[in-house]
């Protein structure tokens, strides 16, 4: 993609200056591949969307909480308006989980 097209699927309003400049970092941290093809340069992710996902959330986890998963969590739960069949539906996985954990292995 073409830093106009970048631009243009931002979420946000971003000055052009500002876009290069992450686009420039993102490359030099391995998340990005910039080619010049004639005068452009194109850009293409490299990261998975989940892998950079799992990594800020490790970040964030590491920064702000802690280490704590859990302080997270509980912080997302108190601080965001969620209904009940969202809560529910984080119990519902919750216990899904403690279910596979406690399962016993099947053995090959």
């Amino acid at each position: 993609m073409k830093p106009s097209e970048i631009h243009r699927l931002y979420p946000e309003p971003i000055k052009n200056p500002a876009l290069r400049s992450y686009l420039t970092i993102l490359c030099e941290k391995g998340h990005v591949r910039r080619q010049k093809v004639g005068k452009a340069f194109y850009y293409q992710a490299v990261t998975r969307r989940q892998s950079a996902l799992r990594k800020t959330l490790r970040e964030l986890i590491d920064t702000y909480c802690a280490g704590s998963t859990q302080a997270l969590l509980l912080n997302l739960i108190r601080s965001e308006k969620l209904s009940e069949e969202h809560l529910i539906e984080l119990k519902r996985l919750a216990d899904e989980q403690l279910l596979r954990r406690s399962a016993p292995k099947e053995r090959r």
